[in-house]
């Protein structure tokens, strides 16, 4: 069966292998649809420290289930359409052990520490497939949005905070809906780019703020009477934007980074102290955030049709993660068709 094989950074290929045999307990699936993920591009562009080459990507999926074995609950049909959680559990680290197993220690994410779904067909546990009533496109979308979702979660967001979310791109996207559309919070969402932020308006943004010709700093004192949001979720991995969700965050605000920054970070620390901060991280994704975005994508209340930017065919797959990696700020998300 065909694979696409990131080869080393900056570098791709098409490959072969065999098909994959399910053992008790395992679905196989035959993969329809996936989304190309920002850890894919790091890997592309070689900024990915957790990934050896070659390696093969993928865990934004929609599948069918192409067999069953034995152990496989009756739920869990040949030709169902299912998404997948990628992510493994040890059940023996602190995180296993405290039920935030999505923090696991010993994390083996499919497409990062192990090899992916950009392939005809691959095994996973039966625990890991998720069914939903969702289309193909949908079922792609739901792993990416999760990632935001449990960022909000994180962040004990209600409906009476005021949320500022650093970056449109899928995962704030995806912070923005669980913030805005799920939870009722008012959202400000903060990018560069225009179109973009007209998209996170779609996607549940109370107000948008465009820091490259806006005054951030302003905008927000104007936008919360003075307070600065309850909640910031920094979704772009920057020291920038590091920094400036402690720097606007309310006196005892939360903070919650997914984004990894690619540089040191360096704080006045005070602030910590001061406005008697929580600081949290946010990692992957809980069954609960899945439940969650399936919930939202089936009202369909989520501007899916203008989250994905393009759909191209596998044949495709490389020239249109090298086009990602040549113009970033153009792209949210891209579809990959399988067959």
């Amino acid at each position: 069966m065909k694979t696409f094989v990131i080869d080393a950074p900056g570098k791709s290929s098409f490959g072969e292998k065999a098909q994959p045999v399910p053992a008790p307990g395992e679905v196989l699936l035959e993969i329809r649809r996936l989304g190309f993920c920002g850890t894919d591009l790091n890997t592309f562009r070689g900024g990915n420290p957790l990934v050896t080459y070659p390696r093969i990507p993928g865990h934004e999926i929609a599948a069918i289930i192409a067999a069953v074995t034995p152990g496989v609950p009756a739920s869990l049909a040949v030709g169902q359409a299912v998404t997948v959680m990628p992510y493994t559990t040890c059940g023996r680290c602190t995180s296993c052990r405290s039920g935030r197993v999505n923090a696991c220690r010993h994390n083996q994410t499919l497409g990062v520490q192990q090899e992916g779904a950009f392939t005809s067909f691959i095994t996973v546990p039966w625990e890991k497939v998720v069914t939903a009533r969702l289309g193909l496109r949908e079922l792609a979308l739901v792993e990416p949005l999760a990632v935001g979702f449990h960022a909000a979660a994180r962040g004990r967001v209600t409906s009476e905070d005021t949320v500022l979310v650093f970056g449109c791109g899928m995962i704030g996207l995806g912070a923005i809906a669980a913030a805005g559309l799920h939870r009722g919070a008012t959202v400000i969402a903060v990018d560069i780019e225009d179109a973009k932020l007209a998209l996170a308006r779609k996607a549940g943004a109370t107000h948008t703020v465009n820091s490259r010709t806006e005054n951030l700093h302003e905008r927000l004192q104007a936008l919360t009477h003075g307070d600065g949001p309850n909640v910031v979720i920094e979704a772009v991995g920057t020291p920038a934007t590091f920094v400036a969700a402690v720097d606007e965050v309310c006196f005892a605000g939360r903070v919650v980074y997914i984004g990894y920054a690619k540089a040191p970070v360096s704080y006045e620390t005070k602030y910590f102290v001061m406005k008697e901060l929580d600081i949290l991280g946010s990692r992957n994704s809980t069954a609960d955030d899945f439940r969650a975005v399936i919930t939202m994508l089936e009202s369909g209340r989520y501007p899916v049709e203008e989250t994905v930017t393009r759909t191209v065919p596998f044949a495709e797959a490389g020239a249109a993660l090298q086009q990602w990696s040549d113009q970033p700020g153009a792209v949210t998300k891209i579809h990959v068709e399988l067959t």
